[in-house]
């Protein structure tokens, strides 16, 4: 029987199928705002819960997708939600689609992470960041150990409330404002400032990649993963390109996603949470990754 994993978080849905090697293949990914109209009380939007129930109409009948092959991981603003509003989506998603819209706690999506990144990075000090559209987890890893993790209620949804300019075509918004904000809200969190690297998870290695970042090989480590790094600077230039340079507009960064092209609403203003930490945590060099919770839940089985 094959074994589906979906990873549902504040705008994005990620359907994965377990390869009999243990290993998972994406097979679709959606962008969807769920922040677009909701409210803790009252619940997701009808127009966001009706396009969330046709997509998985969808799966289903292409993916012959029952209760017992597939396994739902929501996160994100979904926790935010009422227990009535929460228990209303459980009952809509059983009785609609026989499956289970299974919310879990933060803490429990910080303890996927470190199961997901429990590699061999050659006993370097490495800090982890996995960022979603309303929270960012961290974990520290030291000497292949976990050592510290951290849930910070902070997301992609919160700069592009403050910072909507952030997806003029060119961003018209300046990145040290986007950045001086995050610090602000993270005035408090202490971080470590020793680390050899950071990883930074979620798909930021293929878009990286796509966008031309300045990748070299990982000689910090080898995890059989992690093939590619960069400098902090080269992360900047990085992070100023896709901002401000034209052969990065919005509508190219569109282009280079067709499969999933609103993904990249969130790629600008992506960039400046993780930023922010670096300079916090004075990281100088970083591993792009494309891990996230669903590793972490399989590497658990």
């Amino acid at each position: 029987m094959r074994e589906y994993y979906v990873d549902l978080g504040s705008s994005t849905i990620k359907f994965y199928l377990l390869t009999d090697g243990k290993s998972l293949e994406l097979l679709e990914e959606k962008s969807l705002y769920f922040k677009d109209g909701f409210d803790k009380a009252l619940g997701i939007s009808d127009n966001k819960k009706d396009e969330l129930l046709k997509y998985f109409s969808y799966l289903k009948d292409k993916y012959n997708l029952e209760y017992v092959n597939t396994h739902i991981y929501v996160t994100g603003i979904f926790r935010s939600l009422s227990y009535e509003k929460k228990q209303e989506l459980v009952k809509l998603f059983n009785d609609s689609l026989d499956l289970h819209f299974n919310i879990i706690s933060h803490g429990l999506e910080n303890y996927y992470l470190g199961k997901a990144m429990d590699n061999d990075y050659n006993n370097k000090k490495v800090l982890i960041i996995n960022m979603g559209g309303k929270t960012t987890e961290i974990v520290t890893f030291n000497n292949n150990t976990i050592v510290d993790r951290k849930n910070l209620m902070i997301g992609v949804s919160d700069l592009l409330n403050e910072f909507p300019n952030s997806n003029d075509e060119i961003a018209t918004c300046k990145i040290e404002d986007m950045n001086n904000f995050v610090k602000q809200r993270l005035k408090g969190v202490i971080f470590d400032n020793d680390y050899d690297c950071c990883i930074f998870t979620g798909g930021e290695e293929r878009f990286e990649k796509l966008t031309n970042f300045n990748l070299v090989n990982n000689t910090l480590f080898d995890d059989g993963i992690h093939k590619y790094m960069l400098s902090y600077d080269d992360y900047v230039s990085g992070t100023k390109k896709i901002f401000y340079d034209s052969n990065y507009s919005l509508s190219k960064l569109y282009e280079l996603m067709p499969q999933n092209p609103k993904w990249m609403d969130g790629a600008r203003s992506g960039a400046i949470i993780p930023l922010a930490i670096f300079d916090l945590a004075n990281i100088k060099y970083i591993i792009p990754s494309d891990l996230n919770l669903i590793n972490g839940v399989v590497n658990d089985l």
